[in-house]
């Protein structure tokens, strides 16, 4: 539920203008690299991750004594705009940990070069190795690093086998793209339910989640590393081309309205897909615990035939603030929560979040398999992804007028049969007005 909140929350904000578990065990020996600091740390973070890290603050004061720890839920969204304010101020109000997703990380860097601060010089280095491919870039930048890793959600397809069977359709089978819409006529006509939902007229900023997918899927983002814009690329007009070929055969439900709207359609059944990503398995199994055995999930299909089936679509991280009154503190509480296999385990187990730290996998949770997917090991499906090489996505400071962008564009596309390549082209053209960032094509 941890990721429920982040994923269902996560909008343009301000920067648009388990208790034994919880263990102590794992090779620490109360010092952080750097030597762990004293006194009292405030953690911000929300809902759920705040919840786990809570529960691990007592066997963190044990092995730091002389450290106190407070975790606060600021709430998802209310966390975006209270980070983007102190930072604006100098780093005035803020905690000591700061909970950040990758999508406003960047900007946070980009536009306060010192708000959070450089984990090299406190021994973060030495667990450049530890996490999913891909995931230490997402953190780093020029030398430094910001950040470390938390989750690695990936790309995943979820599907209701039941009406996939009746239709004569073996999912597993299905190789790109192209055989996924033949499939979604199949099953329109043989059952009367449309393949998968999109919210058509951008209600919310999550409307180009499918879109994002399939970019990345190609190794493509809305910018490449060094901060051009590749809104229009051959890959960014194949992936809104398959969107609008899923549209033009009648495959795409309305999602208008967001998430309750997504929600109201996996308990009507009205969509056989959810193209969603590794966290997206517990909110079907709470939203519809009936439909055991109904459902199963794989990696997405390649965009075009041997193409990749992995992609890491989203992240979170634990950065410390530049202006904490202790880093080595700080550090060694993220420290604590991030590199030890246990606590992933717990917070895994907890919340249901998968975790960026490979070494966690070990852990049987992950190798069991599901009844309510069908007794699919869904964690080994999910590790399988994390263990391909990831394309690294660079969202930016200006990811939110880009998202803008892409979704207007998509709207065009989905509500008036628009040309892909041709509302692709002004959305780049925009952004680079906007920003006076170069368009790649």
């Amino acid at each position: 539920m941890a990721n429920l909140d982040r994923r269902r929350f996560l909008q343009i904000s301000a920067l648009a203008a388990a208790g034994g578990a919880l263990s102590a065990c794992g090779g620490g020996t109360g010092t952080a690299a750097g030597g762990a600091g004293k006194g009292t740390i405030t953690v911000w973070s929300w809902q759920g991750p705040a919840a786990m890290m809570k529960q691990l603050v007592p066997a963190f004061e044990k092995l730091f004594p002389a450290i106190k720890v407070d975790v606060q839920d600021i709430g998802n969204p209310a966390i975006w705009d209270k980070i983007t304010t102190g930072l604006a101020a100098g780093g005035q109000g803020l905690a000591d940990v700061l909970h950040i997703g990758v999508d406003y990380l960047p900007a946070y860097v980009e536009k306060f070069p010192d708000g959070l601060a450089d984990l090299v010089p406190l021994g973060a280095d030495r667990h450049k190795a530890a996490f999913a491919q891909g995931m230490w870039e997402t953190v780093s930048r020029d030398g430094k690093v910001y950040a470390l890793p938390w989750e690695a959600n990936s790309a995943g397809f979820y599907y209701r086998s039941d009406l996939f069977e009746k239709a004569g359709v073996d999912v597993e089978a299905l190789q790109t793209w192209d055989e996924v819409i033949e499939s979604g006529v199949k099953l329109k006509e043989k059952t009367g339910v449309q393949l998968l939902g999109i919210d058509k007229p951008a209600t919310q900023a999550d409307s180009a989640n499918l879109f994002q997918m399939l970019l990345q899927l190609q190794d493509s983002f809305y910018f490449d590393m060094q901060g051009n814009i590749t809104l229009d690329t051959p890959q960014a007009v194949t992936a809104l081309t398959i969107i609008k070929r899923l549209n033009d055969a009648g495959l795409v439900a309305d999602m208008a309205g967001g998430w309750n709207t997504m929600i109201s359609s996996i308990k009507k059944g009205s969509v056989a897909v959810q193209a969603m990503p590794t966290w997206f398995g517990g909110i079907i199994e709470e939203t519809v615990p009936a439909q055991k055995g109904r459902w199963k999930v794989r990696l997405p299909p390649a965009v075009t035939a041997g193409g990749k089936v992995s992609a890491t679509v989203n992240s979170t991280h634990l950065a410390v603030t530049g202006t904490s009154k202790d880093k080595a503190a700080a550090y060694a509480f993220a420290e604590f929560v991030l590199t030890r296999p246990e606590n992933q385990v717990a917070i895994y187990k907890g919340k249901g979040i998968a975790p960026a730290l490979m070494k966690a996998y070990d852990d049987p949770v992950f190798h069991q398999a599901s009844e309510f997917f069908s007794g699919q090991k869904k964690g080994e499906i999910f590790l399988e992804a994390l263990s391909r090489p990831s394309f690294v996505t660079n969202y930016s400071a200006d990811y939110p007028r880009a998202l803008k962008a892409v979704t207007d564009a998509q709207s065009k596309v989905l509500l008036k049969g628009a040309d892909p390549a041709a509302v692709l082209k002004e959305a780049a053209d925009l952004v680079g007005q906007q920003t006076g960032r170069k368009v790649l094509r």
